[in-house]
């Protein structure tokens, strides 16, 4: 089971500052449990764990067994929370390098999260000559980014493939009776599963959105799910503790936290991470701005302003005991780099010392310090994780008198973007747009 420590963010908040704000965190937490709080209409995640039954699961492995059987490539098209979860759990588990290496079977790759031209190209330039399928995520099935690459995905496939391999390998996550999707879905007959409606994108990860990509990747569905399910039939402490710390330290004049990982595996889990805090706090002029590094790499480029910039900032460290293997540094006769004080120990010890050393040397400069340790990065592991993130993150948006589960900001540029583009009904937005420029 994972864990916390938090005893090194006191000395930017005592105790009693900390204990004071108890009755918040549990008055969330309360809040939480008896859905009466804002945003209550999106509190589907919160018991998903324990109620995902043997036949919904059974009919994501079906599906993913069928794309892993026909399809070297799978390209999941969504954005924010229909693709993020997915991401940071397969790159969490896969071979780093499996990219370069043959026989690695089915891969998903991700598309319509960006509008980038050059990776588009590259992307359907990758694909061209394969077997490949699709995955596309979307309630309405319009927005911008996915609707685009969906659109560009779904006409190559078909020429490529022909329109019955493209609807035998065209699965859809989508609404359960209505939008574009679905009416699309329907209409050629793809294989569908449904994006529950109280369920926001950024707590999506244990729907469908983020169980078929991580199932087609090859990885154990049940045993995330089955931890997400420990935490959440577990006591609510770490949570509590998590968002208590978090907000004292906010209160503090602590406005940025920075989410530090020393596993490489686990960027992609910062960046969900990010998503998940910043959409759901960042709102009403308020909201700890969520950061994230990638130690040590980051040590030698983001450490000197961490160590001696402004005190605006704390950390949260996650650190993982275990590897899966083991690679010692070896003794060599000449020491032209110095290394043999270190001759015979294996890396994961060296990660750790410099682990430790990082931390003890932020807490003299006055960065405050919590650690979440992760036993090891399995698939219960990261479901044990996915969940004491998701539920602190409602406990802590109430604490802040905020609604966690809306994303109002997110809708400002998107009008700015069709109006600019000439979107019918935008008109006279255009027009002032244009003279501002």
């Amino acid at each position: 089971m994972i864990k916390i420590d938090t005893k090194a963010a006191l000395g930017a908040v005592n105790e009693k500052e900390i204990n004071a704000l108890r009755p918040a965190a549990e008055a969330a937490a309360r809040t939480l449990a008896d859905g009466d709080g804002a945003g209550n209409d999106f509190l589907g995640w919160l018991h998903l764990p324990s109620s995902i039954d043997e036949q919904q699961l059974a009919a994501v492995e079906q599906c993913a067994a069928r794309m892993r059987q026909d399809c070297e490539l799978v390209v999941a098209v969504g954005i924010g929370g229909s693709y993020l979860g997915a991401k940071a759990v397969i790159e969490a588990l896969n071979d780093q390098f499996a990219a370069y290496k043959s026989a690695t079977g089915t891969r998903v790759l991700f598309a319509g999260n960006n509008i980038g031209e050059d990776y588009m190209h590259d992307l359907m330039t990758l694909l061209q000559g394969r077997k490949w399928g699709i995955i596309v995520i979307s309630k309405s099935g319009t927005t911008t980014e996915p609707a685009i690459a969906f659109r560009l995905l779904k006409g190559q496939l078909e020429r490529e493939l022909g329109r019955e391999w493209a609807s035998k390998h065209i699965v859809a996550i989508t609404d359960a009776a209505r939008g574009a999707l679905r009416g699309l879905a329907t209409q050629e007959g793809y294989e569908t599963f449904v994006i529950p409606d109280n369920v926001g994108g950024r707590f999506s990860v244990l729907t469908p959105v983020g169980l078929l990509p991580i199932a087609v990747a090859g990885f154990d569905i049940r045993a995330l799910v089955a931890g997400a399910a420990e935490m959440e039939q577990g006591s609510d402490e770490m949570m509590l503790q998590y968002a208590q710390v978090r907000n004292a330290l906010y209160q503090s004049g602590k406005k940025i936290e920075i989410l530090v990982n020393f596993e490489p595996r686990l960027h992609f889990l910062a960046e969900w991470w990010k998503q998940l805090y910043g959409e759901s706090e960042g709102k009403d002029g308020k909201g700890i701005f969520p950061a994230s590094v990638d130690f040590t790499t980051d040590l030698h480029s983001m450490g000197q302003w961490i160590q001696d910039g402004e005190r605006t900032i704390f950390e949260t460290v996650l650190t993982v005991e275990s590897q899966h293997h083991e690679v010692v540094i070896p003794h060599d006769e000449a020491d032209l780099d110095g290394l043999n004080y270190i001759a015979g120990r294996r890396l994961v010890e060296v990660n750790h010392k410099a682990e430790l050393g990082t931390r003890l040397a932020h807490v003299d400069g006055g960065v405050p310090c919590m650690v979440i340790t992760l036993p090891t990065i399995d698939e219960r592991t990261l479901g044990q994780l996915i969940y004491f993130f998701e539920k602190a993150c409602g406990i802590s948006g109430y604490m802040l008198g905020v609604n966690p589960f809306n994303q109002p900001g997110v809708e400002a540029y998107k009008k700015n973007m069709f109006a600019l583009l000439g979107k019918a009904g935008y008109e006279a937005q255009t027009a002032a747009l244009e003279a501002r420029l």
